[in-house]
């Protein structure tokens, strides 16, 4: 993998873990030569990410929307900053600009970017491998429910199957290695024919 995109907390959150794991995925992608697309802030779960990654002599890209550049306080110390228009710009791009992408701890936000593009793939518009690390059991209760919507037919196994789960980032990084995504979802291929 050249780039993966991680997706993370503007807020460091309240365990030290968060913090700790944050720090440790930035300077072993950086260590493994893989660039790091984010959200371009210097705050929170998204700051320690970058800048340990940075202090590992690594490559980080940021991209984040003009309204927020000031909120977020943008990252000015990176590879590469893109600023763009909107939350809809900011996901492309840095969808675009990724091989993979990984969630770790984070709010709303971070819900809704993982969501998006896992669904992304499930509708056969990329094959990325997608993964959630699970630091200190913080997405147990999520896991857990997406495994409900499997039991009840909302979400094909196989496509619950395509988001990898670890508390490990090296294990989540050979998966992504063997990762082969599973065919967009029958049953939209039906309803478009």
């Amino acid at each position: 993998m050249k780039s993966i995109c991680v997706y993370c907390g503007s807020n460091p959150g309240r365990d030290p873990a968060f913090v700790a794991a944050a720090q440790d995925v930035g300077a072993r992608l950086a260590g493994a030569g893989v660039e790091i697309v984010y959200g371009g802030g210097q705050v929170g779960l998204m700051g320690e990410l970058a800048n340990a990654a940075m202090q590992a002599g690594g490559r980080v890209v940021g991209v984040i929307p003009e309204f927020l550049a000031l909120k977020e306080i943008a990252h000015l110390d990176l590879s590469a900053l893109y600023v763009v228009q909107s939350m809809h710009a900011r996901k492309a791009k840095m969808a675009h600009l990724s091989d993979a992408f990984i969630a770790l701890p984070g709010g709303i936000g971070t819900m809704e970017e993982l969501f998006e593009i896992w669904t992304w793939g499930q509708l056969g518009q990329h094959r990325k491998p997608v993964g959630l690390l699970n630091v200190n059991g913080y997405y147990d209760d999520l896991v857990a429910f997406l495994d409900k919507m499997t039991a009840q037919d909302f979400l094909a196994a196989d496509h619950r199957g395509s988001l990898m789960v670890s508390d490990d980032i090296e294990a989540l990084l050979k998966a992504f290695d063997g990762y082969e995504a599973p065919p967009a979802d029958v049953r939209l291929k039906t309803l478009q024919t």
